[in-house]
C-alpha cells in the first residue's frame, strides 16, 4: 500500500504498512536521521517532529495517521551552511552536549516559538517537559530558546 506524506515540503509515495511508525520512516525509508530512536513509547522527545504546526513524538504515530499532512523534521528547518536561529542559539549557547536529544529539543522549541513567539522560561521549560536530556545543559538549552526568540537577557 502507497501512503503519501509530505516532508519538509516534499511529497513522497511511502510502500509500507500503514501502522509503521512515521520514525521508522523518515530515517529508514527517507534517510532523515535528525530525529531518533530513544524510548520508542513517545516519551523522550529524540524522535520528535512538527506535524501541522505541533511537536509530535515520530516513534508514537502511524505512517496512515500522518497521511497528506506537513511534517518538518530538523533538516528541514535548516543546514549547516545555512542555520536557523534556533540552530544558531544552540550553538553559541553550547546548548548540547552528546547531542542525541537536540534536534527534538529544537524541534519542540521550533513549534513552541512559532505559536509563542516570546514565551517566558516558566513556557518553555513546560513545552519542554516532553524531552530528556540526560546530559544536564537543561539552563544553556532554555538560554538558547531565549536567544532564538530574542527573548536572551
Amino acid at each position: 500500500m502507497s501512503i503519501a506524506i509530505e516532508v519538509n515540503g516534499r511529497t513522497h509515495a511511502i510502500d509500507a504498512d500503514a501502522e509503521t511508525p512515521l520514525l521508522y520512516v523518515l530515517r529508514n525509508d527517507l534517510n532523515l536521521k535528525g530525529a531518533r530512536f530513544g524510548c520508542g513509547l513517545g516519551v523522550c522527545g529524540a524522535c520528535t517532529v512538527v506535524i501541522l504546526g505541533k511537536a509530535v513524538q515520530s516513534c508514537d504515530i502511524s505512517l496512515a495517521a500522518v497521511a497528506d499532512q506537513a511534517i518538518t523534521t530538523i533538516e528541514g528547518i535548516g543546514s549547516i551552511d545555512k542555520m536557523h536561529a534556533l540552530q544558531r542559539a544552540f550553538v553559541e549557547e553550547q546548548a548540547a552536549q552528546c547531542g542525541y536529544c537536540t534536534s527534538g529539543i529544537i524541534m519542540t522549541a521550533y513549534a513552541l516559538l512559532a505559536g509563542n513567539p516570546h514565551p517566558t522560561e516558566t513556557e518553555i521549560r513546560a513545552a519542554l517537559d516532553g524531552n530528556i536530556c540526560r546530559c544536564g545543559t537543561h539552563s544553556r538549552i532554555v538560554r538558547a530558546i531565549q536567544k532564538a526568540a530574542g527573548a536572551a537577557s
